[in-house]
């Protein structure tokens, strides 16, 4: 073992370790004061504002001269206006109820001994992400607020913005009774760490991936610990015969560039034959007026002759910018199975006036989240309601969709009585 894989791991091992004590002495914080931890977070996100930004500012620097895409340069970058939208959703999750200790089934036995079936904290919460600062801040108050502590690796790409965010976490906690060693930033973003963080077994709970589909594909395959999918989006529109012109234009538009890098905008474009033939060219060149490119199967392609062939790799693709496949279907049905064979179990929609299509759609499509009439943008745990979220769920097992308070709880049995032994 060379002496930076030395390093790497002794690193990993002991923030573990002292993630694992700080888990242990949240249990016994109240909701007063895991609150109290969260508003000093968000008053010292605009105190240090300046400085976040400078660092930001690094990584956005290093990343152009990587040559990375637009679309994870966005990812990356920090304005005042998210860094406010950061501090402002702390504060309504401050306002949103403290799972932890929520009663959810009592069971009395005809012996006088009571069951009852509690939320408590899952303990500490590993999270390893990509070009996405915006995590380091929905990860760690996402975790006070349940009473879990946190381990936070993100990508080069992102040091020093992830850097600053956790120093000003750090500098909030000092003022608060909640442990600094709560939140763990592993500092040291080289495959070494990862490979660590994968078999911390004996430190984390559970593993949760925010990134790119390489990156989960390969922390569910190597991790020992237990992992919870988040969401590559490879999410789809079906604009129905019956669409209105109008709203399907306007719910793909919104789906596809509102912003086009993020896991819930639309990669793929399905249209009904008849919708197409009356509407589709209309479809594409407003997507080509805003620099849309398209790729499509041949009834697209004569209809529009800039679009390039779309090939079986393009059906699976997260584009994660200005690009878009479309597909002419017969009806709601090819479209679904089009859908099951390509998704990736995130965000689909239907645009439709025929409920009963509607209905089949939603019941039949295999994702976390399923929309009619509505673009696939709201995928989102803010939008939800959730105040952040820890990523977006899209496997069936524990917790699917955005993930908010409740996905970041386990439950408990207590079970009290006077005595009872069982015979």
């Amino acid at each position: 073992m060379t002496l930076k894989e030395k390093n790497a791991v002794s690193e990993v091992e002991e923030k573990g370790k002292a993630a694992l004590k700080a888990s242990r002495a949240l249990v016994n914080r109240s909701t007063e004061e895991k609150n109290r931890a969260l508003d000093l977070i968000s008053e010292q996100l605009l105190k240090d504002q300046d400085y976040i930004l400078q660092e930001n500012e690094k990584d956005l620097q290093a990343g152009k001269e990587r040559g990375l895409s637009d679309s994870i340069l966005d990812r990356i970058m920090l304005n005042e206006k998210r860094i406010e939208d950061m501090a402002h959703a702390i504060k309504l999750l401050i306002d949103l109820k403290d799972p932890i200790g929520e009663t959810l089934e009592i069971i009395k036995k005809e012996n006088g001994m009571t069951i009852t079936k509690k939320r408590v904290p899952i303990g500490v919460v590993g999270m390893i992400y990509e070009a996405r600062p915006n995590v380091t801040i929905d990860a760690a108050t996402l975790s006070l607020k349940t009473g879990n502590a946190v381990i936070l690796r993100g990508s080069s790409s992102a040091k020093f913005s992830n850097l600053a965010l956790v120093r000003t976490i750090h500098e909030a906690l000092r003022k608060s009774v909640v442990p600094i060693d709560a939140v763990q930033l592993i500092e040291d973003t080289s495959r070494e760490t990862a490979k660590e963080l994968f078999k911390l077994n004996d430190y984390l709970d559970v593993l949760i991936p925010r990134g790119g589909k390489q990156l989960i594909e390969t922390v569910i395959r190597e991790s020992t610990v237990p992992v919870i999918e988040t969401g590559a989006g490879n999410c789809h529109v079906y604009v129905d015969e019956s669409a209105d012109k109008e709203m399907a234009e306007n719910i793909v538009l919104n789906a596809k560039l509102q912003r086009p890098s993020v896991c819930n905008a639309i990669e793929t474009i399905l249209v009904q034959k008849d919708w197409f033939e009356n509407y589709g060219k209309e479809l594409f060149e407003k997507l080509d007026q805003n620099n849309v490119e398209i790729r499509g199967d041949k009834s697209v392609r004569e209809a529009f002759p800039k679009a390039i062939e779309a090939t079986a790799e393009d059906w699976a693709t997260e584009y994660q910018g200005l690009t878009v496949s479309v597909k002419v279907v017969e009806d709601v049905n090819e479209a679904i199975h089009h859908i099951n064979q390509y998704g990736t179990k995130h965000s689909e929609s239907i645009v439709t006036a025929n409920e009963e299509n509607a209905q089949i759609f939603q019941v039949a499509v295999d994702a976390s989240t399923v929309y009619h009439n509505v673009s696939t943008r709201f995928t989102d745990g803010f939008e939800f309601g959730y105040g952040a979220e820890i990523g977006i769920s899209t496997q069936k097992l524990h917790a699917r969709g955005p993930m908010g308070l409740n996905a970041l709880t386990s439950t408990k049995f207590y079970v009290s009585g006077d005595g009872q032994v069982r015979k």
